[in-house]
């Protein structure tokens, strides 16, 4: 995580420059004459890409899914204006989420581990979504406004940095500039939390949550992490104190008793982000297995048990367990995707694509059950459907990396050498490597040489690559 320091810095420098703000519009508030929100936008897309390329992510589209849906769902009932939400899910056990400007949301797996139940998890998205929509990153610059460019520079690649869990490089850029000015900042980040607390609260409670769910977790981390020496990112990021603990937990006490506790299809995710982090699924299935046998009826235990049975092998007895689960819920779509898993695995094809196909009626806008499909096709090997497929879900997921990573693998397979060397630009475009995204592009346009308008078109997309890449690169400087 180091690494992004560098990269992060620069992209600070560019903002803290008065010139670049004087081309943008300002939309009403003070802070917008420091950093307008589409400048926040364009910064988020920019640091999204370095972070990408930086650091491993989960791809399981069921979580995916989960996480871009449900923040979405605290959106809709926010005071967030700007809602063009982008998603990074960090492959890390650890506890942490972030906001970065632009709308860039980001949610290690660890997150599912710690928050016990889905208004645990919600409350610290609801927390999230406040620090955008209040533009605390805009506020931060604002109070810094008298500070030297270099300083501002410095203490914003600190903030984000320590945002995305490099934590220890964070703090240091922080502590590089001048102790008036950290003082005021660590000020102003109290205030943040505070407001985005009080905020986050009222939004859990719009949205049909348990607004006690947010001091609940806030309590039970404290207890556990009192005496560590480095508790988890989250806490170094958003401390926790006994006045900030009681102070949430009146103002909770306000609401009217209800609310969303939690959810089977949270509990489910959660045991799959459980086996994500077990070192093998041998010992994930001995720990449901457990969990079963202190309460049989537990169907969340069931349902870990069988997808750790099916990624170790004993497929037999994965799909008794799933059978137990689907006779009660015929129609759950995590059950029943678990089975379109099992009988790929199995080699059972037909009863995978007769499933999938039933699926497809019942939840026709489901991208897991979209990208299900997709493996059935490949493991059918019926590349060009799955070309196909994939390029009808670019339509929903276009800035989605994992999707155009597989576009190019099936293209490959599908003979599409053109479009192979396309989806790779977009690709490393999404992971900010411009320079393999830009040679991806000159190799598709000597291959399309003799069709001029699909050459016109290349040229197009690879002026504008180079716009993006020479915008970073003056940051640079």
């Amino acid at each position: 995580m180091n690494l992004l320091r560098p990269s992060l810095l620069a992209i600070a420098c560019l903002l803290a420059q008065p010139s670049i703000a004087d081309d943008l519009p300002s939309l009403g508030d003070s802070s917008s004459s420091i950093v307008s929100p589409e400048q926040e936008h364009q910064l988020g897309r920019a640091w999204l890409s370095m972070l990408r390329g930086q650091v491993d992510q989960l791809s399981d589209p069921q979580l995916k899914d989960y996480v871009e849906t449900s923040v979405y769902r605290l959106a809709e009932t926010s005071q967030l204006q700007d809602r063009r939400l982008e998603f990074v899910l960090l492959k890390s056990p650890q506890l942490n989420a972030f906001a970065a400007p632009g709308g860039i949301i980001g949610v290690n797996g660890g997150l599912f581990l710690y928050a016990q139940t889905e208004a645990e998890y919600a409350s610290v998205l609801a927390h999230e979504l406040a620090h955008l929509s209040q533009r605390h990153f805009a506020r931060g610059l604002e109070a810094q406004q008298r500070m030297q460019v270099p300083m501002m520079a410095a203490m914003l690649a600190g903030i984000i940095a320590a945002a995305a869990g490099a934590g220890d490089a964070g703090m240091a850029a922080i502590m590089s500039t001048q102790a008036a000015a950290i003082q005021e900042q660590r000020r102003f980040s109290r205030q943040n939390e505070q407001e985005a607390d009080r905020i986050g609260l009222l939004n859990l409670e719009k949205a049909g949550y348990d607004p006690r769910a947010m001091p609940s977790m806030f309590e039970r981390l404290m207890r556990q992490y009192r005496y560590d020496a480095k508790p988890p990112e989250f806490l170094l990021t958003h401390p926790v104190s006994e006045s900030r603990i009681a102070d949430t937990r009146n103002r909770a006490e306000q609401y009217k008793p209800g609310g969303t506790e939690d959810s089977l299809r949270y509990q489910l995710l959660r045991a799959r982000v459980q086996l994500t982090f077990e070192e093998t699924p041998g010992i994930a299935g001995k720990r449901f297995r457990a969990m079963l046998d202190d309460n049989p009826k537990l169907d969340v235990a069931r349902y870990g048990l069988a997808i750790a049975q099916t990624k170790g092998g004993q497929l037999n007895e994965a799909r008794a367990g799933l059978e137990e689960l689907l006779s009660r819920a015929p129609n759950d779509l995590t059950y029943n995707l678990a089975m379109v898993d099992l009988d790929i695995t199995n080699n059972r094809v037909a009863d995978a694509r007769q499933r999938v196909e039933r699926l497809r009626s019942q939840y026709p806008h489901s991208y897991p059950l979209e990208q299900m499909r997709i493996d059935l096709m490949l493991k059918q090997n019926q590349p060009k459907d799955a070309e196909q497929a994939l390029n009808q879900l670019l339509g929903s997921r276009p800035h989605d990396p994992d999707v155009w990573y597989q576009v190019a693998e099936v293209r490959g397979m599908a003979g599409n050498i053109i479009g192979l060397h396309q989806a790779r630009a977009e690709f490393f475009a999404l992971v900010g490597d411009y320079d393999q995204a830009l040679s991806q592009l000159d190799l598709a346009k000597r291959r399309a040489s003799s069709n001029f308008p699909l050459a016109s078109r290349i040229d197009a997309r690879q002026k504008q690559l180079q716009d993006e890449k020479n915008a970073i690169e003056k940051m640079m400087r």
